[in-house]
């Protein structure tokens, strides 16, 4: 947005790019029978991945560029909903395998992409202006994601698989 053309290998497009991935799957676990009490939210998380989106894809500089706000109530939501979920999870007490079910499974896949695009946002931070927001959102939501994993194990009642470390 704001009318420069840059190469597709830039850091910046890749950063909006996996966003667009990550907003995909959302919209995958959006499709699981087992969100469907979700749907609304996991809607609403898909619209700020837009929004996140529109910021990722502005120059720097393009102040006058009308773009969807960013709030931190945005990540207030994401916490909230995750001290629920976490309020009818029993305590982990080891990490845990991703899998166990496809609609879990697509939920690890979106995590690990957010967390992707959390590490790029980050890279291109370090060389051009990006909202604090923005990564503040994407840390958050990988961890939402991480929890609803969980949370769709429990109400697929699917157990979860922990890690068993090989040690000699």
């Amino acid at each position: 947005m704001g009318g420069k053309r840059v190469p597709k290998s830039e850091l910046r497009i890749d950063a909006y790019g996996t966003v667009d991935e990550l907003n995909s799957y959302i919209g995958l676990l959006r499709d699981q029978q087992v969100n469907s009490k979700r749907s609304t939210l996991l809607k609403e998380i898909q619209d700020r991945l837009f929004t996140l989106g529109a910021e990722l894809a502005t120059s720097p500089g393009k102040d006058k560029v009308k773009k969807p706000d960013l709030l931190p109530e945005d990540i207030t939501l994401l916490e909230k909903e995750m001290d629920k979920m976490e309020e009818l999870l029993a305590p982990l007490t080891a990490f845990i395998l991703p899998g166990g079910h496809q609609s879990v499974s697509f939920c690890h896949i979106a995590r690990t992409v957010c967390r992707r695009a959390e590490r790029i946002t980050v890279e291109l931070s370090a060389v051009e202006d990006v909202s604090e927001l923005v990564i503040q959102y994407l840390n958050r939501l990988s961890d939402f994601l991480f929890v609803l994993s969980r949370m769709m194990a429990k109400e697929l009642e699917v157990d979860e698989v922990n890690w068993n470390p090989r040690i000699k």
